[in-house]
């Protein structure tokens, strides 16, 4: 029986503005295979999902999307029923918009109560998909629902699932599609460790229901539904091989030591002021309609104490954290006090962000992209989402010095809409970095990052905590990931502080 072809690149080129991102690039998939895309940051994985799916044009070369070819001429007349109608992508954002459909999501809309109602819940969401008619779908939408594990989250509003919970739905949304074609972009980035694993049984049952998966991944995480590899570097294809043959050390890695003189230097520019404490909550109750969210919460952090705040997706993690960050308005209805402050005790939210460095896959999310990666590291000084005041050049020379010790330098000129997700996130972390703050939060902030970057990142960190008094929260669901300055743990189960 002679092998079908679903998908075929043939010697495609793909330009940007500034730079070619393929040339000359072929790519085949085969009936029955189900491809994983890995390779260091940058390389090209995500670019060659956007290709796939047209949203980034060919300048040369074709694309023969042999699964469309098949039926397209039962859709005779219908100029609306093209390729892409086959294919359903999961980005690494989402694009959610409101119910007036004017305006997206904004960062703190989901702490604000009288905004966060404009958002459609997950059911209105998913009943406005447009669905490809198919006798006898496999994936219906009871089946979908409860494959997900969405029936608990159908009345939330979209602003306030998290992260894992936003990916889940995500996913949902794309099988509804009934597509030939499934695209996933680093899907199991911001999930937890039990929805990893339930993730990998989801896949298998996705392939077996004769839907073909293309996705990009970290090389450690690989389901087991894919049949193939393709390693990729600096925008093309190295090699192929069957996943029983891979080897994720095979993607290069190299190490770059810390300046320690100079990340001792920028240290020094910004005393860090002395307090008390950090944060004290005492019974922290946080509550949206009828959910509890957070459950009588006691929580004290002392300055120099490095913590990790833990637990599944949905335990209230990021609630917490909005709490001191400034962005959640029922912190004054608690008795919270922040750097030896009560909260409502006449206290601005810049007074509180001006003592933090915050990153979340929130603020990645909703940050704008259409400032010089340089500005966006600058706007840390002002704790603002971008620099809306002239350059002040100093403050822009210290933005730089922390993207080199970050390796970032050479985009300070170039537009965050322009450059890899991986380097967007550790613009965001220079960001945070750049005025030393007293507190630093780091929500997941090793989110699609290559493990060298992973690793440079982790460095970095503790270098830092081991030369100043800096206060540290990380959260993540990789256990390896948590610096080893790390020394208290905090996690959370349902809104509340769980034991060990």
């Amino acid at each position: 029986m002679p092998i079908k072809a679903i998908l075929t690149l043939d010697h495609v080129q793909v330009r940007q503005t500034t730079h070619t991102l393929f040339q000359n690039l072929s790519f085949n998939i085969n009936q029955g295979e189900n491809w994983a895309l890995v390779g260091e940051s940058g390389s090209g994985k995500s670019a060659l999902l956007q290709t796939i799916t047209g949203h980034l044009p060919i300048s040369a070369g074709k694309i023969i999307y042999h699964f469309y070819e098949e039926v397209k001429q039962q859709h005779t007349g219908d100029a609306s029923f093209t390729a892409q109608k086959l294919m359903a992508m999961v980005a690494s954002k989402h694009h959610f918009r409101n119910l007036s459909n004017t305006k997206d999501f904004y960062y703190q809309q989901r702490y604000n109560s009288s905004d966060s109602e404009d958002a459609p819940t997950v059911e209105s969401y998913l009943h406005k998909i447009n669905l490809n008619a198919i006798e006898n779908p496999i994936w219906t939408y009871e089946k979908t629902i409860n494959e997900l594990k969405l029936e608990p989250l159908l009345d939330k509003q979209l602003i306030k699932l998290s992260n894992g919970e936003t990916k889940r739905l995500l996913i949902a949304a794309a099988l509804l599609k009934h597509p030939a074609l499934l695209l996933l972009d680093n899907p199991l980035t911001g999930l937890d460790v039990q929805a990893r694993a339930a993730f990998n049984q989801l896949l298998t049952a996705i392939t077996e229901s004769g839907i073909t998966v293309v996705m990009a991944t970290s090389p450690h995480e690989i389901p087991d539904a894919i049949t193939h590899v393709a390693i990729l570097h600096q925008q093309k294809i190295e090699k192929t091989v069957l996943k029983e043959a891979f080897k994720p050390d095979e993607i290069k890695q190299q190490q770059v030591p810390v300046d320690l003189d100079e990340l001792k230097a920028l240290l020094h520019l910004t005393p860090n002021a002395s307090f008390s404490s950090i944060i004290s909550m005492e019974n922290v109750n946080i509550r949206y309609g009828d959910k509890q969210v957070l459950n009588n919460i006691n929580w004290k952090v002392l300055p120099g104490e490095r913590w990790a705040l833990l637990g599944p997706n949905g335990a209230g993690k990021s609630t917490l954290l909005s709490l001191v960050n400034g962005d959640n308005p029922q912190a004054y209805a608690n008795h919270i006090i922040l750097f030896d402050r009560k909260r409502g005790t006449g206290e601005s939210i810049w007074d509180i962000k001006k003592k933090i460095g915050f990153v979340s896959p929130e603020l990645h999310q909703y940050f704008p992209a259409e400032s010089f990666c340089l500005q966006v590291i600058e706007s840390g000084f002002y704790d603002t989402l971008g620099l809306f005041r002239p350059s002040n050049p100093q403050k822009a020379a210290i933005a730089l010095r922390w993207m080199k010790l970050l390796q970032i330098e050479n985009i300070a000129q170039t537009l965050l809409k322009n450059v890899t997700a991986s380097t967007q996130r550790l613009c965001l972390l220079a960001r945070a970095l750049v005025k030393n703050p007293p507190l630093l939060i780091f929500d997941e902030p090793c989110q699609g990052l290559d493990e060298q970057q992973q690793n440079h990142f982790k460095h970095l960190l503790e270098l830092i905590c081991e030369n100043s008094n800096t206060t540290l929260i990380y959260v993540t669901h990789y256990q390896q990931e948590i610096p080893d300055v790390v020394t208290k743990v905090l996690r959370l189960e349902k809104g509340n502080v769980a034991d060990g």
